[in-house]
């Protein structure tokens, strides 16, 4: 946390760079009003960097428009019906908005924009307190009228006036309550959440868009836990993610299954830490992370008490596949990430059969097959669905995947494991076998790559004689 002192002198310095200087002389030259506001000025005083540039005026968005087309390389007016138009000034992406008061009927999941006259008045119609501030410019003056200083300082969330009213004109609020508590690490204070657990069902209200991009942010987190208990806790979760508080299974005395919903928890936390080990510098993977947490929501559909007590959950992934793909397609996800976290809730129990008995290279082929380009993330998945306390067989399950992983670099150096095909396509099978294109091609390609799974490539020579011999047999 930077004194206000620090953060001002971090804000002055990027006021003067070159595209600040020009856009805020730009305003000020034609009277207007400019101030730099909410994200960039928190994270000035967190010492974080500083990226994206909001900043708000009392210039309307025609006369926004007006200032800076002389000064910008491009311009874009998509969110204009809200006030907000964007530019490009010297390489830099700035968005600048109107002050806005807005209002919301309370049936509607939209609001009633309405432009306001006053920076004050924008401010604290804000989310948090601790996006409630701005900067004027070129003054550098701190405007915080609703103390978002000191809530930085305790690290602490509340809304700038009434939690249920912040909430009740725009329930997504809610959501973004338990992001920042997993993005800044801060704590929501008590009657804020209070407000959240009383009005938790209004977040139905939201369109489905904003609610999955909401989610997805949260994932990208480097600490989602917090954000998501908040939500479960809260009850919206069983609203927008019911998977996942469902996920609470009552466990006996006993204590015949884990915990599904801690687990869960910690194998997205353990799936977070590989990802950035063996990726770092790379943007967050929400295809991995959203499988990490819903791994095992197919556990719930299909548990069952066996004699002794014993408690099974056979065939979990494969339901559990199909529940993740209903939910990411209500939630609106695009037919890419929903086919890939669906594929990979599906195969994350397929190495547990390795520890059991060592692996023929067919074996290990296949399973890089049935990865195909999810491998990296289904390893890493895999290694990260260890949770065990159990000293011993955590590291044995460890060993066995690191033994795993160096078969499948080995075999790689020996072949494209990565895109195992026959050794001979369509159009030579049909050349060897006298074949129109039809069925029968398609069986005895799939002969050939299963010759290929089991033993390698052949070569055209003897994969041409296999064929004839496995078509002559009657197949």
């Amino acid at each position: 946390m930077e004194s206000v002192a620090q953060a001002i002198q971090r804000l002055s310095q990027l006021a003067a760079t070159p595209h600040m200087l020009r856009l805020s002389a730009a305003f000020a030259g034609a009277g207007f009003e400019l101030a730099l506001v909410g994200g960039p000025v928190r994270d000035a005083f967190l010492g974080h960097e500083v990226n994206d540039l909001d900043f708000t005026t009392n210039a309307t968005p025609d006369e926004i428009l007006v200032l800076v087309r002389p000064i910008s390389e491009a311009q874009w007016d998509i969110g204009r019906a809200f006030g907000t138009i964007g530019a490009m000034i010297d390489g830099h992406k700035v968005e600048i908005t109107t002050y806005r008061a807005d209002a919301y009927d309370g049936q509607t999941r939209k609001p009633l924009v309405e432009f306001g006259s006053s920076l004050e008045s924008d401010l604290v119609r804000r989310d948090f307190t601790v996006n409630a501030m701005a900067i004027r410019l070129p003054q550098l003056v701190l405007v915080d009228p609703s103390g978002g200083v000191e809530d930085l300082v305790a690290r602490r969330l509340t809304t700038p006036g009434a939690p249920e009213v912040s909430f009740g004109d725009d329930p997504l609020r809610m959501m973004r309550a338990a992001r920042f508590t997993s993005q800044l690490g801060f704590t929501v204070d008590e009657p804020t959440t209070a407000a959240m657990f009383a009005i938790a069902e209004r977040i139905s209200m939201i369109s489905v868009e904003r609610v999955s991009e909401e989610l997805g942010k949260l994932l990208k987190t480097d600490s989602p836990r917090h954000g998501l208990q908040l939500l479960v806790d809260s009850g919206i979760a069983a609203i927008v993610l019911p998977e996942l508080p469902a996920l609470k299974l009552q466990i006996d005395e006993h204590f015949h299954h884990k915990d599904v919903y801690e687990h869960s928890l910690t194998v997205l936390e353990q799936a977070i830490e590989l990802e950035r080990a063996r990726h770092p510098g790379e943007a967050p993977d929400l295809t991995l992370r959203l499988a990490a947490l819903l791994h095992d929501i197919g556990k719930p559909a299909t548990k069952r008490t066996e004699t002794g007590g014993v408690v099974t959950f056979h065939h979990h992934d494969v339901v559990g596949a199909k529940l993740a793909k209903k939910r990411l397609r209500e939630l609106r996800y695009d037919n890419e990430t929903i086919a890939d976290v669906s594929r990979l809730i599906e195969l994350h129990l397929r190495f547990f059969g390795y520890t059991e008995g060592a692996w023929t290279d067919s074996a290990v082929r296949r399973y890089v097959r049935d990865a195909g380009p999810l491998l990296e993330r289904l390893h890493i998945l895999t290694r990260a669905d260890v949770t065990t306390r159990n000293r011993r067989k955590a590291d044995r399950l460890g060993f066995a995947y690191d033994d795993l992983e160096d078969r499948i670099a080995v075999l790689g150096e020996q072949e494209e494991l990565a895109a195992i095909r026959p050794d001979l396509d369509g159009e030579q099978i049909m050349g060897i076998l006298g074949l129109a294109p039809g069925r029968e091609v398609g069986e005895a390609y799939r002969f050939l790559l299963e010759l290929r799974l089991e033993e390698g490539s052949l070569g055209e020579t003897e994969a041409a004689n296999r064929l004839r011999a496995w078509w002559s047999s009657g197949r």
